[in-house]
């Protein structure tokens, strides 16, 4: 089994807004990173992302200009899948586990014995997509929370045949990556989404009762401590990976009425109002 210190190249695999922040954080803590997706134009905007947000860092005092321009050349972005050879695999791709396993193991015929694949799945069965994997012992869940760069905890999940090792090298890694992780079990939604169900699913409950609109329901929210509002957090998450999230948390659970989507984020994934990757969710954004 690979050692902590034998990592040297972090793949991410899915350049959207999470594998792009994914990839800044690996490439900030010192790693070779190479960022892959198919389209080219989400690597470019996943590019001009993380110049923005070094840019910022910069500006606030946090980040040296010069440490700028290093950690932006330790970043390959690719839209070929044979570039992603490395220690370590993570992917931010689409929540289906037949896509997964098969980036997995495609991945899998040209890299080493050894790697180590991690899922970002926010809701889905580390153990099902391991399942489909030719070394399953070397899958596990790397549950990262957006936007990477900022939020500090990562959720470990191990599957059933996810070996202990490969669980102790991802905890280890990710303090190396300034991260806070929690070891959690491979059950819907692990903790942090589990528990967040209620925080946009209870909000969406106001705003259709005609309680509060939006704004007025993130703001005292924020007001009461939370870094975002729960309008303004799904519109940044994006409406559609939400509502997958919800969904399936309510088809894991037996369709537990806790977990019911509502009607009002899927309205807005079928109108294709997906957030501020859109332009347009439950705020405009022009």
């Amino acid at each position: 089994m690979i050692k902590i210190d034998q990592i040297n190249t972090i793949a991410v695999c899915g350049a959207g807004t999470m594998g792009a922040g994914i990839a800044q954080v690996a490439a900030m803590a010192g790693y070779r990173t190479v960022l892959f997706d198919l389209q080219q134009v989400v690597l470019d905007n996943s590019k001009q992302q993380i110049i923005r947000q070094l840019e910022t860092a910069v500006a606030k005092g946090k980040l040296a200009v010069d440490q700028q321009t290093v950690i932006l050349e330790r970043i390959q972005f690719t839209n070929d899948v044979k570039d992603c050879v490395a220690e370590l695999i993570i992917e931010a791709i689409v929540e289906k586990i037949t896509v997964k396993t098969g980036l997995f193991n495609e991945l899998a015929a040209i890299n080493s014995h050894e790697t180590i694949f991690a899922t970002n799945t926010s809701s889905l069965a580390v153990s099902a997509i391991a399942a489909g994997i030719l070394h399953p012992e070397r899958v596990a869940g790397m549950h990262f929370f957006n936007p990477a760069p900022v939020m500090k905890l990562v959720e470990i999940v191990q599957g059933i045949q996810t070996s202990l090792q490969v669980v102790e090298l991802l905890y280890a890694l990710s303090l190396k990556l300034g991260k806070t992780p929690v070891n959690v079990k491979d059950t819907p939604g692990f903790i942090v989404n589990r528990v967040a169900r209620h925080y946009y699913l209870e909000a969406m409950k106001v705003a259709e009762d005609g309680v509060a609109d939006y704004k007025a329901t993130d703001r005292l929210l924020e007001s009461a401590g939370f870094r975002m509002g729960p309008f303004a957090l799904m519109d940044l998450i994006g409406n559609d990976v939400n509502l997958a999230v919800t969904q399936s948390l309510y088809d894991s659970f037996d369709k537990a009425p806790r977990f019911t989507p509502n009607r009002l984020q899927i309205e807005r994934v079928q109108q294709g109002a997906l957030g501020k990757k859109s332009g347009k969710g439950f705020y405009n954004y022009g």
